[in-house]
């Protein structure tokens, strides 16, 4: 019986397995984001699905907008005219946010806009950026950088963003940078952890404790929260609230706070709200 029972598992595995193989044969070669080259993923870049059996995969990687760049000058207060003090972070345009690129689908299986920031001397640059930039007719600039969207009509190459028209005040943006390195944690500081007793006889004031299984599985599971590296990561502050567009001085105010330190590269496009926009 126990031999008819380990035939009939077998038999059943092998089926699977052959339904398995069968499904990833007829599926399209690229169907994945994230693998195959970019002409593959370009085909389903705004709502890419990938069917494995009842499982269905959907990333959507468009911008709502194209988007420019700036850097973090530092924050301050302004006063509403209602009385009101809100705290702003204050972003410098500087010399940049031109087009160096328009990409469609013809000539490179997607549609995005290619942006380039920070007017630069040649010697900071390397030579085929050079080539690039004067190929499209602008300055050499030191950041390159793309926003892919669904579309790009109204750009074109050697074309200069105007900040003052494509925000203003009440847009919600989102902020991307890198966010301040904090070195090593412990679980305390990066994890928010309660620390033990420190009187008492406790032998236990900071340390993390238990982090894994006994006998079985006798490992560390993935993704326990455990002491290293905090912060210098990119991060993304969404939907925050554009307080003034100052055209005069080159710069924006957004409300509240914005990753990385003053100087830092910041990337500022239209807040992207699932449904709405994208």
């Amino acid at each position: 019986m126990a031999l008819g029972m380990q035939a009939s598992v077998s038999a059943s595995l092998h089926s699977s397995m052959k339904g398995l193989s069968m499904c990833a044969s007829t599926t399209p070669k690229c169907a994945s984001p994230f693998l195959g080259s970019s002409k593959g993923l370009s085909a389903t870049l705004k709502s890419a699905t990938v069917a494995r059996g009842s499982l269905v995969i959907r990333a959507n990687t468009l911008e709502a907008g194209v988007g420019i760049f700036g850097n973090k000058a530092g924050m301050t207060q302004i006063f509403t005219e209602a009385g009101q003090v809100v705290p702003v972070t204050v972003i410098s345009i500087k010399d940049g946010n031109y087009v160096t690129q328009v990409k469609t689908k013809d000539s490179d299986g997607y549609t995005a806009v290619q942006i380039g920031y920070h007017e630069s001397k040649e010697k900071h640059i390397s030579k085929p950026e050079i080539g690039h930039t004067a190929k499209a007719g602008t300055p050499p600039l030191r950041t390159l950088s793309e926003f892919r969207v669904a579309s790009v009509d109204g750009y074109e190459a050697g074309q200069k963003l105007d900040v003052a028209a494509m925000f203003s005040e009440g847009d919600l943006v989102d902020i991307q940078g890198l966010s301040l390195g904090k070195g090593f944690q412990g679980g305390v500081v990066r994890h928010h952890y309660k620390r033990g007793l420190m009187t008492h006889g406790s032998k236990s004031h900071r340390q993390h404790g238990s982090i894994g299984s006994s006998a079985t599985p006798s490992r560390v599971y993935p993704g326990t929260k455990l002491p290293g590296q905090m912060g210098n990561k990119i991060v993304k502050e969404r939907k925050l609230s554009i307080v003034r567009v100052d055209a005069e001085n080159s710069c924006i105010l957004v409300k509240g706070s914005v990753p990385g330190k003053p100087g830092n590269l910041l990337r500022v496009t239209p807040a992207k709200i699932v449904g709405k926009n994208v």
